[in-house]
Order: C-alpha cells, then sequence, then structure tokens
C-alpha cells in the first residue's frame, strides 16, 4: 500500500481553481453533515447520480433508514437526473473520503492548472468527471445505489498529470507489511501503480465506483492532449530545494 506524501514540482502562479475546488468540497461536505436541518443521508439520497436514472431518464425513490417497526424512510427525487452530473461531484460520503480526495486534488491538480490555465482547467476537471461518471453508469445502468464524490474527476487529473510530468518525483509513504518506509518515485511509477489497482479493485463489492477511477483516469489521458496549451517560459513561484 502506498500514499503520496508531496510531489516535487514547482508551480508558476497561484493555483486558484484548484483551491476554490478544494473550499467548495469542504464547504458542502460540512453543510450536510453538521450544519443542515437534515440527516446526511437525506443529501446523498437527494443529490448524488444514481445511473438508473440517467439511464431511463426517470426519478426513483432512495430509502434513507427505518424505525423500530421496520418501516423504511424514502426520499423521493425530483432533481433533474442530469445536473446530478455536477452535484454529485461535490459530494463526499464521509470525512475519509473527503480528505482523502482533496489531498490528491491539492497533490496533482495545482501542476496541471498550472499547465493548463485556469479556465481550461475547470473545463477538464468537469469533462473528466463527466466521463467518470459515464463509465460507472454504462456497468451500472440499472442500479440505483447513489454515487458520489470528486474521486473520477481527481483521477481525471491524475492521468493528465501521467502524460505531462512522468518524471515528476512524487514523495510517497509506503506500507510493506508491517514496516513503513518513505520513498521518492518518479510519477509514471505512481501512477501506473495506482491505475492498476483500480482494475484489480473493479470486481470488490466495496461500495467504490472502481470503474469510474478508471473512466476518469482514461479522460484524463486523452483530453489533456486535446485541450492543453503550450506555455511560455515562466518562472516558478516557489523554488523547491532539491
Amino acid at each position: 500500500m502506498f500514499f503520496p506524501i508531496r510531489d516535487y514540482n514547482p508551480t508558476y502562479r497561484v493555483s486558484i481553481i484548484t483551491i476554490l475546488l478544494v473550499i467548495v468540497n469542504i464547504i458542502v461536505f460540512a453543510f450536510q453533515s453538521y450544519f443542515s436541518e437534515q440527516p446526511f443521508e437525506y443529501h446523498v439520497a437527494s443529490a448524488a447520480l444514481v445511473p438508473y436514472e440517467i439511464s431511463h431518464m426517470e426519478n426513483v425513490s432512495i430509502t434513507i433508514g427505518e424505525d423500530s417497526y421496520g418501516r423504511k424512510y424514502y426520499v423521493q427525487r425530483d432533481i433533474s437526473p442530469l445536473l446530478t452530473f455536477i452535484t454529485s461531484m461535490f459530494m463526499h460520503g464521509s470525512l475519509l473520503h473527503l480528505l482523502g480526495n482533496i489531498w490528491f486534488l491539492w497533490i496533482f491538480g495545482n501542476n496541471v492548472e498550472d499547465h493548463l490555465g485556469r479556465t481550461r482547467f475547470l473545463i477538464f476537471y468537469l469533462l473528466c468527471g463527466f466521463a467518470a461518471s459515464i463509465s460507472h453508469i454504462v456497468f451500472n445502468m440499472d442500479s440505483t445505489q447513489p454515487m458520489l464524490g470528486a474521486s473520477g474527476a481527481i483521477s481525471g487529473i491524475m492521468g493528465a498529470y501521467l502524460i505531462l510530468y512522468p518524471h515528476a518525483r512524487i514523495r510517497t509513504l509506503v506500507f510493506v507489511f508491517i514496516f513503513i518506509t518513505f520513498m521518492n518515485v518518479p510519477a509514471f511509477i505512481f501512477l501506473i501503480i495506482w491505475f492498476a489497482f483500480q482494475f484489480l479493485y473493479a470486481g470488490a463489492q466495496s461500495g467504490i465506483a472502481w470503474l469510474a477511477h478508471v473512466g476518469g483516469f482514461i479522460a484524463g489521458l486523452i483530453l489533456i492532449k486535446l485541450i492543453q496549451r503550450r506555455p511560455g517560459p515562466r518562472k516558478p513561484i516557489i523554488e523547491l530545494v532539491q
């Protein structure tokens, strides 16, 4: 098992969009979990993406719990199925889910934003999230299980990072049985291993949309070639000590 700590890859400007995406994800989770009058399950049932709704273009009811007598509580969804492509992208199922996603977003997103520019990066992010959702829907067309999270869009960023910065070093926390160590790993090795694990886990009944990660990553590989710009020579805002 491995986990990225940081990358040794300087940026040339403040990553405004990446920062805003982190903030928006935190605000949405905080509202749904701590500040809303409705329970967390209600928000998930109301605004997450449901594959059945997309493939059949009709709303469904989602069970959010039951009382001591076995009577179930439902949420009758009235949100446009197409709108859930966006709403689900900014929702998370737990604090750990949120923290993991925004950590990966920050490590890999700032350099991709730096390369694309702010407007292109935002468009790229949303398109990767859309592609990730489509990948999940294709293999789960009749599922009424809500899907949520920024993982698909962030997977697209990681795919772009692989193309743009394959030799950047990733400071990585590595778990080998009971041993824990730090290693500097080239980005192409880290990202290829990460991508391979998404396939290995795809068949597991873990409640994680692994194929959305795969779809987002592949979308990132393709889209970065289509919408990237050619940056002129620039000086990094921070010089890193190698």
